[in-house]
């Protein structure tokens, strides 16, 4: 089991330099099954041939996978990992890290730090910020809002912690409610301007309720999933500071958007953050699964989320004053995959240049599409583009029309569209990330919903 095979080796090899040197197929996802007898028997006494395992991986279950980093993959959130990022994910796979702590892999710690720095210096958060890469928003904003809830028990002693709540809105992340569900904190949702939540609907809300002093909290979003909305990210957050309440900025999808020459002014806010979760598997070209949580204060998250056991006590001990910096202490894991490296090493390689120009080029095509939709007599836009969002509608479809239209697109591999729901309505919706999409690509998939 221990034993390089090197024919084995060889095979996995070939099938990467060939996944990497040509263009991401599409592929077909659950419109592709895999027979059950295909599967029966594979987990066996015995083992199987490796290479013919990998060939039925290459032939039954790829197929089966709609690739998100195709150009084609155009729903919910696409990934396009760079393909130096891709390359170095393969060192790391390699390399028995492990990303836990300073002590088992400083060089680690080192690199995936400064990435971490860079984007919290890119933020306009103070010197110091820091944090962990985790494997997504979802538990990026578990962390963070672990941390804003113990912050806020210790600011609002006189308040039951079970009356404590977060102020958010309607089309923050599901995440974000789900997250206080665990935390059993419960959440003033405020209402929204046209689904924008501001430093006005806040105070509003605040305004006009009974116990406004429970309110420890508030959730802005850079990018909401749907729509691509960015919140009052400025307002809110001085609001926060001025009130001694834990800002935290989902950036999830749009926090990239700071490195945008025309909409990196409306994240300008992120300074004032307590936390910050932006995904480099997401608008910032990494494998998945690589997540950027960021605190302001990484003292304060350390005493809250560190774990403490006896054999860990070595973890902490040390006359250097990196061992008070272990990824596993500022976030809820323990052992952890060096997730960040492959962002880190694309970012180093390919430089911050490259990362500005193919993030605006998304935004860019985003505007081009709604001028095309403008132009066209059988669809219309829901609302603005937001970020690189686009929702239209094809005037006179029901739902069942829609999704009908999304299997064909996937099936005559054209690209991967779902509709979403849009204030009850279902619409279609565009979310543009990889660079190599085209316009010739969009106005094919425009054109398709004439019949």
């Amino acid at each position: 089991m221990f034993e390089y095979n090197a024919q084995l080796g060889d095979a996995v090899f070939d099938y990467c330099r060939d996944r990497l040197s040509h263009p991401v197929p599409l592929d077909f996802g659950s419109l592709v099954a895999v027979p059950e007898k295909d599967l029966e028997g594979l987990i066996s006494p015995e083992g199987k041939d490796p290479e013919l395992i990998l060939k039925f991986f290459k032939e039954k279950l790829a197929p089966s996978v709609v690739s998100i980093d195709s150009p084609g993959f155009l729903a919910f959130i696409p990934n396009a990992p760079t393909k130096n990022s891709l390359l170095f994910d393969m060192v790391v796979a390699c390399s028995g890290l492990n990303g836990t702590s300073w002590l088992e892999s400083a060089g680690v710690v080192e690199a995936e730090n400064q990435a971490l720095a860079f984007l919290a210096q890119r933020a306009g958060m103070p010197a110091g910020s820091g944090g962990a890469f985790v494997s997504g928003g979802s538990m990026g904003n578990l962390a963070s809002l672990t941390v804003g809830r113990d912050v806020g028990r210790a600011n609002r002693p006189d308040v039951p912690a079970h009356l404590l709540r977060f102020a958010i809105s309607a089309d923050a992340h599901s995440s974000i409610g789900k997250a206080l569900h665990v935390l059993g904190i419960n959440a003033l949702l405020v209402e929204t301007d046209d689904h924008r939540f501001t430093r006005a609907n806040l105070e509003k809300a605040l305004a006009n309720d009974d116990n406004p002093e429970s309110v420890i909290g508030v959730v802005a979003t850079s990018g909401t999933t749907n729509a691509g909305i960015i919140d009052d990210i400025e307002g809110l957050g001085s609001f926060a500071r001025e009130h001694g309440l834990w800002y935290h900025v989902d950036g999830a999808y749009g926090g990239a958007a700071i490195f945008s020459a025309t909409h990196g002014d409306l994240l300008a806010g992120l300074r004032h953050a307590d936390s910050f979760v932006v995904d480099p598997h997401k608008w910032l070209f990494a494998p998945l699964d690589c997540a950027a949580l960021i605190y302001r204060n990484p003292t304060v998250a350390r005493k809250i989320l560190a774990q403490e056991a006896s054999y860990l006590d070595i973890l902490h001990t040390g006359d250097d004053e990196n061992y008070e910096w272990n990824p596993s202490d500022f976030a809820i894991h323990l052992s952890r995959r060096a997730r960040g490296l492959p962002f880190w090493f694309s970012l180093v390689t390919n430089g911050v240049d490259a990362y500005e120009t193919a993030i605006q080029v998304a935004i860019d095509l985003a505007e081009r599409t709604a001028v095309m939709i403008g132009g066209m007599d059988h669809v219309e836009l829901v609302r603005p583009v937001g970020l690189t969002v686009v929702l239209f509608r094809r005037k006179g479809w029901n739902e069942e029309r829609y999704t009908l239209w999304s299997r064909q697109l996937l099936a005559d591999q054209i690209a991967f569209v779902t509709p979403t729901k849009w204030e009850g309505e279902t619409v279609a919706r565009l979310a543009f990330l990889h660079p190599d999409t085209t316009d010739e690509l969009v106005r094919q998939i425009l054109e398709s919903m004439r019949d």
